[in-house]
């Protein structure tokens, strides 16, 4: 356990410090744009990147040292931030300020690679979990790691909303080369114990990668796909969030004001994980993360039912305590029911079915919310129908998507947990009978 808890730390240095610049260019591109449909196409580009990515970073995490894995993953990082601050410096800031500007979308790629590129710790650090920290104590590692990712969130988001806001793009991305620097330092000095890594002579990248026995893998465990169908259905409605919460923000508070809201409300994400760290996920961890999705449901369809900050926060905290619960039940499954020497392909490819449908979702809801919904509730029927309560205006329009989302996000979860696959992954657990592996699994 000591050297998880020096990963932990290390984790934090380099998840805090690849997450900054892309905070900050979220602000940045609704605040120079004005437009949503930057934020959310920024949004469906980097899960497409996600998607497409997740199982090979998986097949890399199997297949190499995860220490080395690590390390090469923030080395590119620090690259590509420190030739987008290269980029930023010699170019003339008026080229970022149409959403149309080819040079704005350079930008945002050459950072979104520096980003995509650091996600493979969400990988290599929960098949670290599954390697060597002792089964009774995994529950509790993921929530620790979930603990990790709250603490950098905060971070990450009053320090790149108050970067950006008195020192502008140019000093959030020096701060992002030297943070990711000094995490790359700190994952070399710890030392991870990992047995030898099972080698093939002549196996090519696409042997290694092995996508068909992954999915016989995953099928053979009853109960799993349908788990990794729940979550994707969850991120795909989620992707409206992801795509429209910052410009919703945005419209009832400055960006100082909101980066530093998003630092307190991480506190959540904190609480969530310190909780799960200390009293586990219980008996029966399938149950509990439908109950937390009817809640966190219920909270998205109330949270904004009027223009006000304070709902919007208390909304958010609820949903941010609750998210590691669902995060960590996931994990803790993987790790108890798959092959050890297939966890990370496992983890890389349930990585990439469930981001799949969030970019549709991200590159669709922006143009609808400003072609749709935020007309209708500026200068359309919604006003008259609804505004004298609900009120008017461009965040109106975005709440009612959100709203929207919420009870469709409800509704699947009721049919969901009544299914007879829940039941049989659940059974499975519990029993904690073996996994077969399919034959030519390696």
């Amino acid at each position: 356990m000591s050297t998880f808890y020096k990963l932990l730390a290390a984790s934090l240095l380099a998840i805090t410090a690849n997450n900054f610049a892309w905070f900050a260019l979220t602000y940045w591109a609704f605040l120079t744009t004005k437009s949503v449909v930057a934020t959310s196409t920024m949004a469906g580009i980097f899960l497409v990147m996600a998607v497409v990515s997740g199982t090979w970073f998986g097949s890399v995490v199997d297949h190499n040292k995860k220490k080395h894995v690590m390390l090469a993953s923030s080395t590119v990082t620090l690259g590509l931030f420190a030739l987008a601050l290269a980029y930023f410096q010699f170019t003339p800031e008026s080229a970022f300020a149409s959403v149309g500007s080819a040079r704005l979308w350079v930008f945002v790629v050459i950072i979104l690679f520096g980003t995509l590129s650091g996600t493979i710790y969400n990988i290599a650090i929960p098949t670290l979990v599954g390697l060597i920290v002792p089964e009774d104590m995994r529950a509790r590692a993921n929530g620790m790691f979930g603990m990790v990712s709250g603490i950098a969130f905060g971070i990450t988001s009053i320090g790149s909303g108050l970067v950006l806001a008195y020192g502008g793009m140019g000093w959030v991305l020096r701060v992002a080369v030297a943070a990711t620097a000094v995490a790359i330092v700190a994952v070399w000095s710890i030392s991870v114990p990992e047995r030898p890594i099972p080698r093939v002579a002549g196996e090519s990248a696409l042997k290694k990668l092995d996508l068909k026995g992954t999915i016989a893998a995953v099928r053979s465990i009853p109960g799993l796909f349908a788990l990794i169908f729940f979550t994707t259905f969850n991120n795909c409605v989620g992707g409206v969030f992801f795509a429209l919460m910052d410009a919703y923000g945005l419209t009832l508070v400055s960006v100082q004001v909101w980066g530093v809201l998003w630092g307190v409300l991480s506190f959540a994400f904190i609480f969530g994980g310190l909780y799960i760290s200390k009293k586990g996920l219980g008996k029966d961890p399938l149950r509990s993360l439908f109950r937390i999705n009817i809640i966190t449901w219920t909270v998205c369809i109330f949270f904004t039912v009027q223009p006000s900050i304070v709902l919007l926060a208390i909304g958010t905290f609820i949903w941010m305590f609750l998210f590691p619960f669902i995060e960590a039940t996931e994990q803790t499954i993987f790790q108890k029911v798959v092959p050890p020497e297939r966890l990370g392909r496992v983890f890389g490819f349930a990585h990439s079915i469930e981001q799949s449908a969030s970019p549709l979702t991200a590159f669709l809801i922006g143009p609808i919310a400003q072609l749709v919904f935020i007309p209708f509730m500026t200068t359309g029927k919604g006003v008259s129908l609804i505004g004298g309560w609900f009120g008017t205006g461009t965040g109106r329009g975005i709440a009612l998507v959100f709203i929207a989302t919420g009870i469709v996000g409800l509704t699947v979860t009721l049919v969901a947990m009544r299914s007879k696959a829940y039941t049989l992954l659940a059974k499975r657990f519990t029993e904690g009978a073996d996994v077969p592996l399919p034959e030519k699994v390696s």
